[in-house]
């Protein structure tokens, strides 16, 4: 089987979002496909232009209405061992209406975030009225782990973490970036990783771009260069990790910013505690950097959750005043960039414990010189 939980853990979490679905004074959330889905019932299914979508009624058993052609795809998950029933449709019937097959005829729908417009509409057409998002149903379930996800994403840690100690292999002035991408894309799958969701190679001017990713700019031996790499591990969850590399010491000025956000990325994960909001860890950053002049060099959110999607709730940003819970797992990761220069940035994923939290990667935080 390609999920790794219990069908009981599947089985639990359906029971949640039905009562949270209740709770919402909703007739039923839709899921389509994707980490929600995932979540719920283990089912790594695509969809096209077909709809595949878990219904999840307030007080009936969820339906799984997927296209007859790609029923096959749903079998590969805990569904079979569910009180779920599988409804398949053909080409010319209308799955919309059989999803909403016992609902009242002006339902009250919401729809995960990453549903297509594609769906969206006809489910509108149906009810005569536009779903809401069922964000803070799924957010309930999906941000608070349990151990065994917590267990995942710590083994996803520990592999980028073996991935970043390889980093003198690859990277040294003469290559490009690109170059250094392949090779750690190639490390990335060999430490068990399923993909390189993501590869930053930002050396010197392209450090100062955060969502830079590789090109082919040769690296220089005066160069500061950014890495942040991460994928999915299986069951699915995944790591991210930044550090900051050099070949040479870096000047003052750079040396000086750089152990400035060595001390906002340290605040930040020591301020971290069940009982204290998302907002304040974001502060805890920022204000050290503010502190040394270096509050406009800082351009992002200080951190975002991370499981199933590589970003998820909770977002570390100002604004969010959500509680932090044990359980919730979520970067730190604090910046400086320097425009046309370059840039750096220090990137752990901690786990919200009892009376603190856990980073789950344990590289040096130093500015590296290979």
């Amino acid at each position: 089987m390609a999920y790794r939980f219990s069908s009981d853990v599947y089985r639990n979490r359906l029971d949640r979002a039905r009562a949270l679905t209740a709770d919402a004074g909703l007739d039923a959330i839709v899921v389509s496909t994707g980490p929600d889905l995932r979540y719920l019932t283990g089912s790594r299914a695509d969809t096209f232009e077909r709809l595949t979508a878990l219904v999840i009624p307030a007080s009936a058993p969820a339906r799984l209405v997927v296209a007859r052609l790609e029923l096959a795809s749903v079998r590969d998950s805990a569904l079979d061992d569910l009180d779920v029933e599988i409804s398949a449709w053909v080409d010319g019937e209308d799955p919309y209406g059989l999803a909403l097959t016992g609902l009242p005829a002006d339902a009250s729908l919401a729809v995960c975030d990453t549903m297509p417009a594609l769906h969206v509409v006809p489910f509108a057409d149906h009810t005569g009225s536009t779903p809401v998002l069922a964000t803070d149903v799924l957010r309930e379930l999906r941000m608070i782990k349990d151990d065994s996800e917590i267990d995942s994403l710590r083994q996803a840690g520990a592999a980028i973490d073996r991935v970043h100690a390889r980093m003198g292999e690859w990277l040294r002035p003469g290559r490009t970036e690109r170059e250094v991408a392949d090779d750690i894309r190639a490390a990335i799958l060999a430490e068990g990783h399923t993909e390189a969701a993501f590869i930053i190679v930002g050396s010197g001017p392209h450090g100062a771009d955060p969502h830079h990713e590789f090109s082919d700019r040769v690296i220089e031996r005066d160069d500061v260069v950014v890495i942040d790499i991460g994928g999915p591990v299986e069951p699915g969850y995944n790591s991210d990790s930044t550090r900051t590399y050099c070949f040479t010491a870096p000047p003052a000025d750079i040396a000086d910013a750089y152990a400035a956000l060595q001390r906002a990325q340290q605040a930040a994960v020591e301020s971290v505690r069940p009982g204290v909001t998302a907002e304040s860890v974001d502060a805890a950053a920022r204000d050290l950097l503010r502190a040394d002049g270096l509050a406009d060099r800082f351009i992002h959110r200080t951190g975002h959750g991370i499981g199933l999607s590589v970003h998820e709730e909770p977002y570390i940003v100002a604004g969010n005043d959500i509680t932090l819970r044990p359980g919730m797992a979520f970067s730190i990761e604090p910046g400086v960039y320097v425009d046309g220069r370059w840039g750096a940035r220090i990137e752990d994923i901690v786990v919200v414990t009892e009376d603190g939290c856990e980073p789950l990667n344990t590289r040096p935080h130093d500015l590296v010189v290979l």
